[in-house]
């Protein structure tokens, strides 16, 4: 069972929000619910995989929609925040068991634009037919009676976004980390420093006493347990890399040398070619097996 945690609402128009963490891959999963109305959504599932034997298997998924039929939700949607390199997402499979509608960004298509060139594969990734909305900045949809509204927040990826849920809830992804952390990275193809800094500051711009719900993280050796909310507030003034108001120029610099630094995710050449198809294995070949094509010495 997965270390899980619930916010509660804080009154009308405001979401309880349990997160799951995926110790495997430092990744927080959320299911928000409207209380009134007792309708979920699921951000951000993981597919559990295993790097050294790619092999795949529903814990995760499990374990969240115990917990959904046992509070008695009824899950809407399937949403992600951005195309994953880090760990396998499970929309697909969430899908074909819930019979609900799947959503990511709209730019996901221009980042599958890139990775075919760097898998050499130009007829893979039908983004568009594997997702059923994809969702451009400004956009805005329900979950039961709390209505949401999608921020475009590029940096980590080119076309990550941000989903603020009623009135005080926001699902921030690869941004912000925890304060004492500080941000995440931005070297991944398609992003950049100067656009996490901005959507950083996007993000800010959020009510004072907004919940920020993270993607990621690992604890600290001061904290060894993981946490994944704080509020604008506490960001604003305590986040490590951008806290007291510090300016866009020096920030991209410690990012960039920071990212300079960093190895690639374990798991990224392998998940990216399931998640530009929302999770889905590549078509089975005639053995009926399905396999994954690893670029050689492009990284």
């Amino acid at each position: 069972m997965q270390l899980s945690r619930t916010s509660k609402s804080t009154g009308t128009g405001s979401p309880d929000v349990t997160g799951f963490y995926d110790k495997d891959t430092g990744s927080i999963q959320y299911l928000v619910a409207d209380p009134d109305t007792k309708k979920a959504a699921l951000i951000d599932v993981v597919l559990t995989f295993d790097p050294e034997s790619a092999a795949t298997n529903t814990d995760s998924v499990d374990d969240i929609l115990r917990f959904a039929d046992h509070e008695g939700l009824e899950i809407e949607w399937i949403l992600d925040t951005h195309p994953h390199a880090d760990h396998l997402m499970a929309s697909s499979v969430l899908k074909d068991r819930l019979g609900v509608a799947n959503a990511i960004g709209e730019k996901t298509v221009e980042i599958a634009e890139l990775w075919r060139d760097y898998y050499n594969l130009p007829d893979a990734f039908d983004v568009k037919a594997d997702f059923d909305h994809l969702f451009a900045d400004g956009d805005t949809f329900q979950i039961g009676s709390l209505p949401v509204r999608v921020m475009l927040s590029p940096g980590h990826t080119l076309g990550s976004i941000t989903y603020v849920v009623g009135g005080d809830a926001a699902f921030v992804h690869d941004t912000f980390m925890q304060p004492d952390v500080g941000t995440s990275r931005a070297d991944f193809p398609g992003g950049t420093a100067s656009d996490l800094y901005d959507s950083l500051q996007d993000i800010l711009a959020l009510p004072d006493q907004t919940r920020l719900f993270i993607g990621h993280d690992y604890g600290t050796n001061q904290r060894p347990e993981p946490q994944w909310e704080s509020t604008v507030a506490e960001q604003r003034r305590h986040n490590a890399h951008i806290g007291g108001g510090r300016d866009k120029a020096p920030y991209v610099k410690q990012r960039e040398a920071r990212d300079q630094t960093l190895a690639l995710p374990d798991r990224m050449l392998h998940v990216l070619q399931m998640n530009l198809r929302a999770g889905r294995v590549p078509p089975a070949e005639a053995d009926g097996h399905s396999y994954l094509k690893i670029p050689l010495n492009k990284f």
